[in-house]
């Protein structure tokens, strides 16, 4: 069956000066257990950790040479709180997921059996969340439904003409049209007006250039680093 659109998170990422702390803190706060941590894939020198939340659902760390030195700010890298500000495009909060109140209620009481302040439970209709704090400036929520987020009452005509969004605009949201192009699609040339990863130019256009054939042989690692 044709994929029509992602289904879930594979593995959210987070940079780390420090992978110990994030890993402690994740397996014996969190929960999740330590399932993946090896030298970077074509970053040597790098370390990169996956730690599973469910099945293939993964909370990934990233460690590099000199991140300690790069200056750390509530408010512009980070926001602090789940209503704080921080640079666009960067991760204001993130939310993990229980199934039900019972379960927030248990993850609570775990996070505060170990000293760490948790928030909570605090109502949103359709979920109910707790707040904490993890290191190196993460804000965090553990949140669980409770009702179906229905876009008939939950997309307000006051946020989508604050955000300048045309009723067709808004129409073409509420059903994006299902994928009909033909694979395989070929890959478009630079184009600085689009979003792009921040390769240099010239890299960037010699990857684009590159036939995916190479760039999958040439980039994979698919051998664990300890053998079966």
């Amino acid at each position: 069956m044709r994929v029509q659109q992602p289904n879930g998170i594979h593995h959210i990422a987070i940079m780390s000066a420090d992978m110990k702390a994030q890993l402690t803190f994740f397996t014996q706060v969190m929960g999740f257990p330590l399932k993946g941590l090896f030298e970077m894939h074509g970053v040597p020198g790098g370390k990169h950790a996956f730690l599973e939340m469910g099945p293939e659902s993964y909370f990934s760390v990233v460690e590099l040479a000199g991140i300690d030195e790069i200056p750390s700010t509530i408010g512009i890298t980070h926001a602090g709180t789940g209503a704080g500000k921080c640079a666009k495009g960067t991760m204001q909060h993130i939310a993990f997921r229980v199934p039900d109140p019972e379960g927030l209620i248990a993850m609570r009481d775990r996070i505060r059996s170990h000293g760490i302040p948790a928030i909570g439970p605090i109502g949103h209709g359709f979920c109910r969340s707790i707040y904490f704090a993890g290191p190196e400036g993460l804000t965090l929520e553990v949140s669980c439904q409770v009702a179906e987020l229905d876009a008939a009452h939950w997309v307000d005509p006051r946020m989508l003409a604050e955000c300048g969004i045309s009723g067709e605009e808004a129409e073409a949201m509420l059903n994006p049209p299902p994928c009909t192009v033909q694979s395989p699609v070929s890959q478009p040339a630079f184009n600085p007006s689009v979003p792009n990863l921040a390769y240099p130019p010239e890299a960037l256009k010699h990857i684009l250039a590159t036939p995916d054939e190479a760039i999958t042989k040439q980039g994979s690692y698919d051998e664990p680093p300890v053998p079966a």
